[in-house]
């Protein structure tokens, strides 16, 4: 899915500010698909052109009106359309998994600290996760994804710890202190 795509499945969830939709891609998706400012206002303008949104301003003290987009009958129409659409195929980006493909060249204890983090990241994401559904008021589809990302970390968290001596064997050793 597109920007203006997830914009448009945001503002289905209720009325928000471009500040409120990029807050709303944070707590949503940010574990696995970015969005800027950048990229969320130009979509938002396009929307507005087509007549997918409205848009209301409203006046604040001291500061700029905001903007309050809300999602019409036809751009809920364009929303579902782009839901029966078969999803593209899964695209993971990793930093990290470029990095262990050389994991022969880096010092033991860098390899080891990077394995030790990304353990931690995935186990306190899926703390945040279970912290989220505990607090309830999921839909049954924000309620599967959380399960599906807790599913995805806690499963990345237990092959690094289980599998990490595939690769800290291979490791270089790191520089005596003597230059030796």
């Amino acid at each position: 899915m597109d920007i203006r795509t997830l914009c448009l499945g945001i503002l289905t969830l209720g009325e928000a500010s471009g500040y409120e939709i990029k807050q709303a891609f944070e707590e949503h998706f940010s574990r696995f698909y970015e969005a800027s400012f950048g990229s969320i206002y130009p979509a938002l303008a396009k929307l507005t052109d087509d007549g997918m949104v409205t848009c209301t301003e409203q006046p604040q003290d001291r500061r700029p009106d905001k903007k309050v987009y809300r999602i019409t009958a036809s751009g809920r129409l364009e929303f579902i359309d782009e839901l029966m659409k078969p999803p593209g195929r899964d695209r993971l980006r990793s930093e990290f998994i470029a990095t262990l493909m050389f994991a022969d060249l880096l010092p033991t204890r860098h390899l080891a600290d990077l394995l030790d983090e990304r353990v931690h990241d995935c186990r306190e994401a899926v703390a945040e996760w279970r912290a989220r559904e505990a607090k309830g008021r999921l839909t049954p589809g924000q309620r599967f994804v959380l399960g599906y990302a807790i599913a995805m970390h806690d499963s990345m968290a237990r092959y690094i710890e289980e599998n990490r001596h595939l690769i800290e064997g291979h490791a270089l050793l790191a520089p005596s202190s003597s230059g030796a």
